[in-house]
């Protein structure tokens, strides 16, 4: 019989010795961590094996336990499941979930880090070399000794050129600070470019519009002034000399001197020339050093050509009665029958600045300017869009459109509110009121001259908008002016005038001088006729008849004849006044007395009341009778001829 007794077994010390005190005091190393035990353990598989050996070892061991377990099974068992056709295909698919499995078992385990940390397993350190590490050193430093060598020369030149130059010279960055203060610029790669179009501005052109701006070199600065080049009425003269760091790059196509030339002439011989060459002109032409004035002349360039082709592209599509014709730089739109109104790009640079030096004659520097002005007023229609009301309403209907549902506004009303004019007619709009302007000023101011009596004075309206003016025409007599004054208002608009006259009435007359004048002489007539008529009033003389527009006599090209017939307070005188008004006033007055002095009573005609009616009218020699004007005149006439008794 064995007797059982506890047996102590001590563990033996699995933690090496560090280190070893002078007391005698073992440290010990302390034990490894899991992932140290596990990167421990993976250093002693040996992974120069390729899988083709581990492949092979598999199989070999899987045979064996095959041949195991087919002599373990039955026979029968065994014929009955070599005749299941997907055998092979059901172990195929465990094995793969088998894999499966495995591989979201390592995921978890890399994601997770709660159930193992992979650490790099530790490898020999590469051989160092030495000289390697201190050729890429010695490399390193020359070339960023290089960089800080060429910096302090450039600084030292920079230093330099300002001691020699200081008063003359200025630095680039405050240049290029001035230069963004007006412009627009970016940087692209190492250079800089700016903007000279007006797309911010709602301009749609497709020119690019840009320039380059660089840094002025010493050798440029002393190069000699550009020839000089420019537009006006004069020579050109160059612009003076100016030194600047900054050197600014203009398009070919933008250099020079450009503006629009608007000529309004008559029908002539060479309807087809289309060569516009610039004129000589007082304008500066810039210099190299003045990137300011250089900047302004490229822009104004931009914005002409801008210009030019809104209005060649809108005389093409526009179907006019008399077709516009645009050939070259030039663009010819009739205005009124054998008037021609012509605008032309002119753009010089400094190499053909002389091709002519003759001054420019018959330019309109009003429409000029006004094409300026409606070119700039489309771009600030493109981009300032009316507010919708209310603010939940679209953006972009205006604000008379957005009227049209509550007003009910009809086909037609809609139609109107949509049409709008282009540049190019607003500016023929404008061209034909100046032009009517004119005759009617031309008509007023030969009527005034030629006819003295009475007096025609023209008020013109100084608040006048682009396509209509307003005249008004007083016509008095001199020394007669509280006893009448005729009031004529004329509204000038682009083809046609409308005439509102004293007694209200509203006559609407073409752009031909003529019906202006022939309406002026007709208010002329009747301003003496009814001037007389106040007279003979004031000093009781009675009016027997009065006509504005005789019908006996000859026929007047211009003007009509007026008439009245005055009778003396005592009826013993008849005064009868004739005016005609034709290309000069001709004024016939005839007088006749009662009681007759041929009359003698008869057999037929016994009673002596018939001796009143009156003699024959004798014509008065009126241009030699004393008188200041024709209502003077008249009054001595009717004082003389007034009865005492």
């Amino acid at each position: 019989m064995s007797l059982s007794a506890n047996i102590s077994v001590e563990a033996p010390i699995e933690n090496q010795i560090q280190e070893i005190a002078y007391d005698g005091t073992e440290i010990y190393q302390l034990p490894p961590t899991l992932s140290e035990h596990l990167a421990k353990c993976a250093t002693k598989i040996d992974f120069s094996k390729t899988s083709s050996d581990i492949d092979l070892l598999q199989q070999s061991i899987k045979k064996e336990d095959e041949k195991k377990e087919e002599e373990s099974k039955d026979p029968k068992e065994q014929f009955q499941s070599s005749l299941w056709p997907w055998d092979s295909v059901r172990n195929k698919l465990k094995e793969a979930l088998t894999e499966v499995c495995v591989l979201s078992d390592v995921l978890n385990i890399a994601k997770e880090k709660r159930y193992m940390v992979l650490d790099p397993i530790p490898q020999e350190p590469p051989e160092v070399k030495q000289m390697v590490l201190v050729y890429a050193r010695k490399k390193a430093l020359a070339s960023a000794a290089n960089i800080l060598q060429s910096g302090v020369e450039r600084l030292k030149a920079v230093q330099s050129d300002q001691g020699v130059n200081r008063t003359n010279s200025t630095d680039f960055h405050i240049e290029l600070l001035r230069l963004r203060r007006n412009w627009r610029l970016k940087k692209v790669s190492n250079t800089i470019i700016g903007d000279l179009s007006y797309r911010t501005a709602g301009s749609k052109f497709m020119h690019p519009g840009m320039f380059e701006v660089t840094k002025a070199e010493d050798e440029e600065s002393g190069s000699p002034p550009a020839s000089p080049s420019g537009s006006g009425a004069a020579g050109a003269v160059a612009c003076p000399k100016i030194n600047s760091a900054l050197r600014v790059n203009v398009p070919t196509e933008l250099q020079g001197v450009a503006f629009i030339k608007v000529i309004t002439q008559k029908d002539q011989e060479d309807l087809c020339t289309a060569t516009v060459n610039m004129m000589g002109s007082t304008q500066l032409v810039p210099q190299a050093g003045a990137w300011q004035q250089t900047l302004e002349y490229a822009q104004n360039v931009l914005f002409c050509k801008e210009l030019f082709n809104q209005l060649a592209r809108e005389a093409v599509q526009l179907q006019a009665p008399i077709p516009h014709v645009v050939v070259g730089n030039q663009i010819r739109a009739t205005l009124l029958p054998g008037i021609q109104l012509i605008i032309s790009l002119c753009h010089s640079t400094s190499s053909d600045s002389n091709n002519s030096s003759e001054p420019i004659k018959d330019h309109d520097h009003v429409l000029e300017h006004s094409l300026h002005q409606l070119l700039r007023e489309f771009h600030h229609k493109n981009t300032h869009h009316p507010f919708p009301h209310p603010a939940s309403g679209p953006l972009g209907p205006s604000k008379k459109r957005m009227l049209a549902g509550p007003s009910a506004y009809d086909r037609h009303e809609l139609l109107e509110m949509t049409k709008s004019q282009t540049l190019l007619e607003q500016i023929i709009a404008q061209a034909q009121h100046i032009f009517t302007r004119r005759r009617t000023q031309y008509v007023l101011d030969t009527v005034a001259r030629d006819v003295k009596d009475p007096m025609i004075t023209s008020h013109w309206n100084a608040m006048n908008s682009p396509t209509m003016s307003c005249v008004k025409i007083n016509i008095t007599s001199h020394g007669y002016d509280a006893n009448l004054r005729t009031s004529l208002v004329i509204h000038v608009k682009e083809r046609s005038l409308k005439c509102i006259c004293r007694d209200g009435r509203i006559m609407h007359m073409s752009y031909e001088p003529q019906e202006l004048r022939d309406l002026i002489l007709c208010q002329i007539s009747q301003h003496q006729i009814v001037c007389l008529q106040n007279l003979a009033k004031c000093m009781a003389w009675q009016i027997l008849s009065s006509s504005s527009h005789l019908g006996i006599g000859s026929v007047e090209p211009l003007g009509n004849a007026s008439s009245c017939v005055l009778a003396s307070p005592n009826s013993d005188r008849l005064i009868a006044v004739q005016v005609r008004c034709d290309s000069q006033i001709d004024v016939k007055v005839y007088i006749a007395q009662s009681p007759a002095k041929d009359f003698f009573p008869g057999s037929l005609v016994q009673g002596r009341h018939w001796e009143h009616l009156g003699g024959h009218f004798k014509e008065v020699r009126f241009d030699k009778m004393e008188g200041k004007n024709f209502h003077n005149k008249m009054e001595f006439l009717m004082a003389s001829l007034t009865s005492q008794s």
